[in-house]
Formats: C-alpha cells, sequence, structure tokens
C-alpha cells in the first residue's frame, strides 16, 4: 500500500499547490442526498411526469444554491412574480461566468 501511495505521490499532494481542488470527491453523492432521503421519506412519486417534475426541481435548487442565489427568488423571477427591481441572469450565463 506505501509503494502504490509512493507512486501517486504527486497526485495525491496536487491540493496543496491547487488550493481550490477538494479534498474528496463526495460532491456528486451530497448532490444526491436530499433526493434519496426525499424519496425514502414520501415513497417515491405516483407518475413518471412527477418523477420528472421532483427531479427538476430538486436539479434547479441545487444549482441556485452552488450559484449562492436564492432558489425563490429565482423561480419568483422567472414565473414573473418578483417583486425584485433586478431580472435574474438565466442559469446558464451565470455557470459560465463563475466558470
Amino acid at each position: 500500500m506505501l509503494a502504490r501511495l509512493l507512486r501517486r505521490k504527486e497526485e495525491l499532494l496536487k491540493v496543496l499547490e491547487r488550493p481550490e481542488i477538494p479534498l474528496h470527491t463526495n460532491a456528486s453523492e451530497n448532490d444526491l442526498r436530499s433526493c434519496v432521503t426525499k424519496r425514502k421519506i414520501s415513497g417515491g412519486t405516483m407518475s413518471n411526469d412527477g418523477r420528472i417534475a421532483r427531479d427538476t426541481m430538486l436539479g434547479l435548487m441545487k444549482t441556485c444554491k452552488k450559484l449562492r442565489l436564492s432558489f425563490w427568488h429565482y423561480l419568483g423571477d422567472r414565473l414573473g412574480i418578483s417583486n425584485q427591481q433586478t431580472a435574474i441572469p438565466e442559469l446558464a450565463g451565470l455557470i459560465i461566468a463563475k466558470a
């Protein structure tokens, strides 16, 4: 095992040179955690359309959270019921700007 770690030393220490690299790769698992918990509590959805709607809303919620944007403000803006003075840009543009 030590020999294997030595072979990967440069890769394992890359995080010291680039602190923006996460120490773990659990981001995908963390993104799914709320979906799995909700599914277990509710027993799933009654229809395929319900599953698609749930997955879409959860995806939007996660994306807004990662962009530090209020999901509810974003949703209100998209539905045209927002009380904010400035419109929220499309998520795709925000993602590209942050990349």
